[in-house]
Formats: structure tokens, C-alpha cells, sequence
């Protein structure tokens, strides 16, 4: 199996990579990727887990953060560490890590769904789109061996972080956490807070890549596979 080519562009990237090689060389034997990718799933349970505490205290969004570093550490390092000692397994790997992913994407929108801080219908959408933009990145991956991990310089880690940030605003500013308005839309009474303006722009921005991108991968395979005159 040919491994596709992985495109990452994120503002971070560099810097990133220099970090998950150096912490892969300085893990224990006895640790392998599998291992690594049961971390991963540990921190987005972690996630969800503090989300949904948040309806008792918002202080509980601290450890939605400390779910969002441990997602990232197993997540991030699981490939890396199996790239460093030259011991990937690309047809088991890929399985396993996009697999594992929508689990683990799964689990924290929905529990971001289940906080007081963001609708659950808001939280469902974005993770649909989000499954929408996996689908297109494996098609993409099979058809012309390129796994694209980001848009518009953003990818995984730079959405964790923004996460993280957001949680920390809730937490610091009262009044932000606090805050919500009603709006009437089609003679349904919505009341809408702070993350669920943030999903909103986000659900927006990623329909909004899944379109331009769809249309544009749409034309270059076009132009690979031409249209075939009818036969008579």
C-alpha cells in the first residue's frame, strides 16, 4: 500500500513537529502507538467528561482542557512515535487512527453538546460537517495519494487550542460565561450563548471549505477523467 502524501500547513506546524519527535524519542520501550492512540481516547473522554460537569460549576471546563493536552499527547504522537522507530504499519494504522478519531471527535462535540454553554443541535451539526471534511480527506487520500490534515492553516491543534482558550475566558470572565440571548427564528424561541455563536461561525466556515474545496477537487478530477462521447 502506497502511503498518501500528508499535507499539513498549520500556523504551528513546525514548531509541532520538533516537539512530538523529541518527545517520541524520549519514550519509555514499553510504549507503543497503540498504546498512545488509547491515550488519545482517554483525553476525549476526559473532555467530555468535564463538559458535562460544567453544568454544576464552570470551573469543571479545566479539566476539559486537561482532556484537550492528553487528546493532543496520544493523538499527536502516536504516528510520530511509529515514524521515529520505523515501525509503521500503514494499512492497520490508517484504520486504526481515522477510526479512532471519529470516536474521539464524537464523543467531545457531544460533549460540548451536553454543556450549558452550547446547544447540543449546534454541537451534532458541526460534528457532521466535521465528518463530511474526513470523508473528502479519505477520498482524496485514495483517488490522489494526499491526506490533507488542514484548511486555511488551520488543523486538529490549532482547534484544540482555541478550545482550550475559550474554556479559560469562561472560566476567568463571569459575566462571558453568563451571557445569552433569545432569538425567534422560524417561531421556534432560541436562546443562544457564547460557544454557540462560536459554533455557529464555525459550522459556517467549515460548509463554506467543504464547499470550495468539493467543487475544486470536483474540476481537477474532471480534467483527469474526461467526459466520454455516447457511443451509437
Amino acid at each position: 500500500m502506497n502511503q498518501a502524501q500528508r499535507i499539513q500547513t498549520s500556523f504551528i506546524n513546525a514548531a509541532e513537529k520538533k516537539a512530538l519527535v523529541w518527545l517520541a524519542k524520549r519514550q519509555p520501550r514499553w510504549v507503543t502507538s497503540d498504546m498512545l492512540t488509547a491515550v488519545g481516547t482517554l483525553g476525549s473522554l476526559i473532555v467530555a467528561i468535564g463538559f458535562v460537569l460544567s453544568n454544576y460549576s464552570v470551573q469543571w471546563l479545566w479539566l476539559s482542557s486537561f482532556g484537550l493536552f492528553v487528546n493532543w499527547y496520544g493523538d499527536s504522537l502516536d504516528g510520530t512515535l511509529a515514524r521515529v522507530h520505523n515501525c509503521q504499519r500503514p494499512i492497520y494504522g490508517y484504520y486504526l487512527d481515522h477510526t479512532v478519531d471519529c470516536i474521539n471527535e464524537g464523543l467531545m462535540f457531544i460533549g460540548a453538546g451536553l454543556s450549558p454553554f452550547l446547544h447540543l443541535d449546534f454541537a451534532l451539526l458541526a460534528f457532521a460537517i466535521y465528518l463530511v471534511l474526513t470523508i473528502n480527506v479519505s477520498i482524496n487520500a485514495h483517488l490522489k495519494g494526499e491526506f490533507r490534515l488542514t484548511y486555511i492553516k488551520l488543523g486538529p491543534t490549532e482547534f484544540r487550542l482555541l478550545i482550550i482558550l475559550a474554556n479559560t475566558l469562561l472560566i476567568a470572565i463571569p459575566a462571558l460565561s453568563a451571557l445569552s440571548h433569545s432569538h425567534t427564528i422560524c417561531g421556534h424561541t432560541i436562546t443562544m450563548r457564547i460557544l454557540d455563536y462560536v459554533a455557529v461561525v464555525i459550522i459556517v466556515l467549515m460548509a463554506f471549505i467543504y464547499l470550495a474545496t468539493t467543487i475544486s477537487d470536483a474540476r481537477k478530477y474532471a480534467a483527469i477523467d474526461p467526459k466520454k462521447p455516447r457511443q451509437q
